[in-house]
């Protein structure tokens, strides 16, 4: 009714002086039908709906035979057996075989990368300088990648994305949600991690590039000891200071405010990237770590996760030492793990998770570990746990439908749900 009357009073103020008595009853009846176009819109707007699956995948706890989801306003509202969790009146009805939540993308560049392969959609990486952490994955991101479409009708509904691999530090990751027009509709955190290279592929020739080991991790060092520098001048407020948007993105890090994510492969760099974390005090996180199962002792001791490498990489170049049993390895030894599509830097430009986790499961991680490794357990990771990753009561409305076993070839979704909305339907 407050709207009702909001409308009647701007159509009588905008036309008082010129309106006739049947004009303000034809405004009287535009008005009328406004409200209740209003009213019929409301339900399509307010995502509540009801899922049902002939098994639940909670992946918090255990599966449930039977079991019925419902999303209340974007939110998990109750979740259990069919036969205790009754279905209100009015909901939308969606069905499968197999309910599990939302696919978390652990580490990816979709949205920043495109599918067409060529410069103007290849934005993961600026190779004019081996040390740029100012530059932010926000300011490059695209919502509307038809990528994100893709990944998104396998389930995936939350990836961590931004500047990938192959600089010393090439700019800023971020989480966002496969959903939404515009960037801003899709962020879930604008600054997550700070992404970093050890190894051959951030060697470079050139003054301002490492071309060894030893000097891209003086470099790093030297741009740790940088920022600390930075963060007591601005401490103290002198009149010369200076912003420093290089340093700003580091003086994050150094507050433990964001995690470095290094993309290493082989174990010496993997051990380095770890010397430096401890050495500055950082919250680090090792990505790809293809020869972690050589250092498991180490990592372990570390207390550091691990983003493992796509399972299915090719066993090429500093990657040659791959084994499709690296994330069960670290699994078996308490290390937090997630598993990630990574990036390919050919047609059809991206890995999708579930394929990855399906070849995991049957390499000893088994399936309730490799589920995990791409919900919950990534969700973790990304420190984005108390929304997504698991389906419970209070976390936002993210599923993933399958008509049967998602790690079965067969198998397809058939309905993508974030935050209470059908984002995606069809068997794909």
């Amino acid at each position: 009714m407050r709207l009702e009357t909001t409308l009647s009073k701007h159509v009588s103020m905008d036309g008082e002086d010129r309106m006739n008595s049947a004009n303000r009853a034809r405004a009287s009846k535009i008005v009328k039908g406004l409200v209740l176009a209003v009213v019929l819109v409301a339900p399509a707007l307010s995502q509540d709906l009801a899922v049902r699956g002939a098994q639940v995948h909670t992946v918090s706890g255990a599966v449930i035979e039977n079991g019925v989801v419902i999303i209340r306003d974007g939110k998990i509202s109750a979740v259990g057996p069919a036969q205790v969790t009754p279905i209100p009146a009015g909901l939308r009805v969606v069905e499968a075989e197999v309910v599990t939540p939302g696919l978390v993308d652990a580490h990816t560049v979709v949205g920043v990368a495109g599918y067409l392969n060529q410069d103007h959609d290849q934005d993961q990486l600026e190779r004019t300088e081996a040390l740029q952490p100012e530059l932010r994955a926000i300011d490059a991101y695209n919502a509307r990648e038809r990528l994100v479409d893709w990944v998104r009708s396998f389930g995936v509904t939350t990836m961590h994305t931004g500047h990938g691999p192959g600089a010393l530090i090439s700019g800023q990751t971020m989480v966002v949600k496969t959903h939404g027009d515009t960037v801003d509709e899709a962020t879930v955190v604008p600054f997550a991690m700070l992404a970093a290279t050890l190894g051959e592929e951030a060697q470079a020739e050139g003054k301002k590039s490492p071309g060894t080991r030893g000097k891209a991790v003086a470099m790093l060092r030297e741009l740790l000891v940088k920022g600390q520098g930075y963060v007591a001048k601005k401490a103290k407020g002198e009149d010369d200071f200076m912003v420093d948007l290089r340093l700003e993105a580091v003086a994050q890090l150094l507050a433990g405010e964001v995690p470095l994510m290094v993309t290493v492969r082989r174990h010496q760099d993997i051990l380095s990237a770890i010397r430096v974390a401890q050495e500055f005090n950082l919250k680090l996180v090792l990505d790809n770590a293809v020869e972690a199962h050589l250092v498991v002792d180490e990592i372990k001791a570390s207390q550091f996760p691990v983003i493992v490498h796509p399972t299915m990489q090719r066993a090429a170049g500093e990657s040659e030492n791959l084994t499709w049993l690296n994330a069960a390895r670290l699994a078996d030894a308490g290390i937090p793990i997630a598993l990630q599509s990574g990036f390919e830097s050919y047609v059809p430009k991206t890995r999708v998770v579930l394929f990855e986790a399906a070849i995991a499961a049957v390499s000893e991680l088994g399936n309730e570990r490799a589920l995990r490794s791409i919900t919950l357990g990534a969700a973790e990771i990304l420190g984005v746990a108390q929304r997504v990753g698991s389906i419970e009561v209070g976390k936002d409305g993210d599923l993933a439908l399958y008509d049967g076993d998602p790690f079965e070839y067969t198998t397809h979704c058939i309905s993508t749900i974030i935050e209470g909305q059908v984002v995606s339907e069809g068997s794909r």
